[in-house]
């Protein structure tokens, strides 16, 4: 505070000083500029505050806030709409000296974010931050009714119990595993094709394929018709966009704003949503005998009476178990794969460790997968050194008002960690900047969300319910990929990134395949 009254101050003498010089007799002028000049110095110092203007009213009660004060009105909303939003708020926190909580506006919306593993636990583990704010996209594209968004209670505690008793159980997730066997063959033969057809294989357009008829089968079963998997794969690059999108509703208080008409685009996907996955409900319900039936669709179907959704609750569920199991499995694939292409010896150790476990006479299973540390290591460096949600993609908000540390943080206060910062950090991690999966072999760290050192997957009661099926996927598909095929570069590998709703390679990956002689294939 003492800082933008010195500021404000400071801008009122110089703008005396210039308006003194303007003119051979400066008084009518001064007598004009005085008062917009105490305005204007009024409006600094209501503004120049740690965290911004949305924190005008609460730095007297937090007054060991620490943060960038950013432009009157939109706080660091410009930042916040860069491709590189957490590589951008992880140098704002370390410039300001406030990796543990910094405080910052987003237009009206105030907001902290915590780049340090302590303040992070309190905010992910405590029930002072059980729920969710809620963008208009999302609001709209039904997600308040789902397990992602519902507002901590009864509803959502119910959402939660029947995902880990029913739908990701440890059962569910094996019984699982003929499809995600199939899918990779599918996506090897598709992969070879490609490398036949241009000399090379552009990996990105594969791993969106498989996992979106991966996710697709696994919520409705087998024998999906074409039309309806093209139809609900176009909803969900359309879903993708729109949560994506800045919206300036979100965080101004200006109704007008939707320049972008996101939100009409969103009541037309919603009702498209509805009127596809609804008919599907509705056509699995008259055919009946849905008890033994290994998906999701048929696993909500057979919950007890006095468990049961409607139908409007059951179609958000599916809805959001398609759109958030399709894109980061795809995206951390991509990630993996261009690792392995810059670092041939890495990949060379890991098709050792898969030799030695798996032979050359079977694929690879998921019954191998814990005989394989080296190639678990390699998944954690990569969610370590690039997480899909560097954000951890949806945020907090505070219920009431709670203490992080000796931070007084007021209810309504939009919560946030940037796991990149953490993960990046060279007084937690060795060399944070090194490519290096012995560090998991040398220290076993957890990523389920026990150690907030490394929580892609967040961590409390809002962990992702089905980071066991996600890891199943990834483990068993990179297994196939490695075990079968030597994966070469063709130009030098683009690691840049962009922060869309996951954090994606700016570039594509594109490489060679060459299948590994002696290894038993499609």
């Amino acid at each position: 505070m003492a800082d933008s009254v010195v500021l404000a101050n400071l801008s009122l003498l110089l703008l005396c000083i210039v308006a003194t010089h303007l003119s051979t007799d400066p008084w009518p002028l001064i007598t004009i500029l005085l008062p917009c000049l105490f305005i204007l110095a009024i409006l600094l110092n209501y503004w120049l505050v740690p965290g911004g203007f949305a924190w005008r009213n609460h730095n007297q009660n937090s007054t060991k806030l620490r943060g960038p004060s950013g432009w009157p009105i939109l706080g660091t909303l410009p930042s916040q709409m860069s491709p590189l939003a957490h590589r951008k708020l992880a140098a704002m926190a370390s410039w300001h000296g406030a990796t543990r909580l910094m405080a910052f506006s987003l237009g009206t919306t105030r907001a902290i974010i915590s780049s340090h593993p302590e303040t992070a636990k309190e905010i992910l583990c405590g029930s002072s931050f059980s729920d969710r704010p809620m963008k208009i996209s999302a609001r709209l594209l039904m997600f308040e009714r789902a397990i992602g968004f519902a507002p901590a209670g009864d509803y959502w505690r119910h959402l939660r119990r029947s995902a880990a008793n029913y739908m990701f159980s440890p059962r569910r997730v094996s019984g699982l595993e003929a499809l995600r066997q199939r899918v990779a063959n599918e996506m090897l033969e598709g992969a070879l094709k490609e490398m036949e057809g241009r000399g090379f294989v552009e990996l990105r357009g594969i791993f969106q394929r498989g996992s979106l008829s991966n996710i697709l089968e696994s919520v409705f079963g087998s024998g999906l018709e074409l039309e309806r998997e093209e139809c609900l794969g176009e909803m969900v690059r359309e879903g993708y966009d729109l949560i994506a999108k800045f919206n300036w509703e979100d965080h101004l208080p200006l109704k007008f704003l939707d320049f972008q008409g996101v939100k009409r685009k969103c009541h037309r996907l919603a009702a498209k949503v509805n009127s596809v996955v609804g008919e599907m409900v509705k056509e699995r319900k008259r055919a009946g005998e849905f008890s033994t039936g290994n998906d999701f669709l048929s696993a909500l179907l057979s919950l007890p009476m006095e468990d049961r959704l409607s139908d409007s609750d059951m179609v958000a569920v599916l809805w959001e178990m398609i759109f958030r199991g399709t894109d980061n499995i795809a995206v951390l694939l991509e990630w993996i794969m261009a690792r392995m292409v810059m670092h041939q010896d890495i990949q060379k150790k890991v098709q050792d460790e898969l030799d030695t476990c798996v032979g050359n006479h079977r694929q690879v299973q998921d019954s191998d997968i814990p005989n394989l540390p080296y190639l678990q290591a390699i998944v954690k460096e990569v969610l370590r050194m690039h997480p899909p949600g560097p954000l951890l993609s949806w945020a907090r908000l505070a219920v009431h008002d709670v203490h992080v540390g000796k931070i007084l943080v007021p209810a309504g206060t939009t919560t946030m960690v940037n796991m990149w910062a953490i993960t990046h950090d060279a007084s937690i991690w060795k060399d944070p900047w090194v490519f290096r999966p012995e560090r998991f072999i040398e220290e076993e760290v957890s990523i389920m969300g026990s150690d907030l050192r490394l929580a892609p997957f967040g961590s409390g009661r809002r962990v992702c319910p089905g980071r066991a099926l996600g890891l199943a996927t990834v483990h068993l598909w990179l297994g196939r990929l490695l075990h079968e095929f030597k994966w070469l570069p063709i130009e030098s590998v683009d690691l840049s990134e962009c922060l869309k709703l996951s954090l994606e390679m700016k570039t594509p990956l594109s490489c060679c395949m060459i299948r590994r002689c002696g290894i038993m294939s499609l």
